[in-house]
């Protein structure tokens, strides 16, 4: 275990951690506020998050739905409230929105955050976040998520997600609390896919796996997650490429959570999720607080996410017009995204 720096109050990133950071982030002054208050900021509330979790052994609805008229569970409402609370002490985070509050909206920083931010003026983010993904089966005490997706600009909505989304947090909440860092500035800079794991004890996050890839060659085995399985009633098409799956002995991992079921194949170094969309049983997932970052993820380490509308168009490549706006996905492993979409859209 290397040293630490301590970055926020209460939660530290190791030294190797930030080193592996620091490999895609431009060192010119251009974005020093990701290492010194972005990205601990949004860690300390993937922290808050898992620890509130662990606590909170009633799970109740809260009586609140959001604005698509979503129910609300107690620790949805905990879970936006950590991550909001996180933000203002980040004065280049300048707009946020989230899936439980889908309104761009200006952030109010701190005033201790904002006197003391020697940042350029250039530098201003928006985040769109999903704070609790998989809410329907935290009672069964199941591995649920949280979706973070930076943004560069004021806003997040009409521009190009390729070149305007650039970082994604996937915290994940199980025996383990772990969090799942994409980035992808420059051409000139590598890309990154990492995860890191919380030490609850020196409550320091620490790099657990410096490369995940999706680009495993010859995995030993194949993994594959459908999602929305009653669609494959209505779309014939589904049904064969699950049916092709089982006989080609690929094995089952789908947990019901987006996050649980992509970390899998990051871990394993091979998978494919898909979740269609069917007239009967349309999108359940948005666009700009589910789909676009997680794309970024699974595209940094090394692998493809495509619409499971439109032919298979990549998804990073579409611009998100309105919070609400939502979609099927085909992702993972390149080569499992590709025969994916040959047999759906033949």
């Amino acid at each position: 275990m290397g040293s630490t720096t301590t970055t926020t109050p209460d939660i530290r990133l190791s030294t190797d951690l930030i080193s592996h950071l620091q490999k895609a982030i431009p060192q010119d002054g251009t974005r020093d506020s990701l290492l010194s208050s972005v990205i601990p900021s949004l860690l300390k509330s993937v922290a808050e998050i898992a620890r509130d979790l662990q606590s909170s052994h009633h799970v109740s609805a809260a009586g609140t739905s959001n604005i698509f008229g979503d129910d609300q569970l107690n620790v949805d409402v905990q879970a936006e409230a950590h991550i909001r609370q996180a933000i203002t002490s980040c004065p280049t985070i300048v707009t946020a929105s989230s899936e439980e509050d889908p309104v761009e909206r200006p952030v109010v920083h701190t005033s201790s955050s904002s006197s003391s931010s020697s940042s350029s003026c250039h530098e201003k983010y928006t985040l769109a976040f999903d704070p609790l993904d998989g809410s329907s089966i935290i009672p069964s005490n199941w591995t649920v998520g949280a979706i973070i997706g930076l943004w560069d600009g004021p806003s997040a909505l009409n521009t190009p997600p390729s070149k305007s989304q650039f970082l994604s947090i996937l915290g994940v909440f199980g025996p383990r609390t772990t969090a799942i860092i994409a980035i992808r500035l420059l051409s000139s800079l590598p890309s990154i896919c990492l995860e890191a794991g919380l030490d609850n004890l020196t409550q320091t996050w620490e790099l657990t796996r410096p490369a995940l890839s999706l680009s495993a060659p010859n995995p030993k085995t194949k993994y594959f997650s459908p999602a929305n399985l009653r669609s494959a009633s209505d779309i014939p098409q589904y049904a064969g490429l699950v049916s092709q799956y089982i006989a080609q002995a690929y094995t089952l991992r789908y947990s019901g959570g987006l996050v649980p079921d992509i970390v899998h194949g990051l871990v394993k170094g091979h998978g494919v999720y898909l979740s269609p969309v069917s007239g009967r049983h349309g999108a359940k997932l948005r666009r700009l607080y589910e789909l676009c970052p997680v794309a970024l993820v699974v595209e940094c380490a090394g692998g493809e996410a495509v619409e499971f509308e439109r032919g298979g168009r990549r998804i990073l490549e579409r611009e998100v017009r309105e919070t609400d706006e939502r979609g099927g996905i085909v992702c993972g492993s390149g080569e499992a995204v590709a025969e994916a979409v040959g047999r759906l859209f033949a």
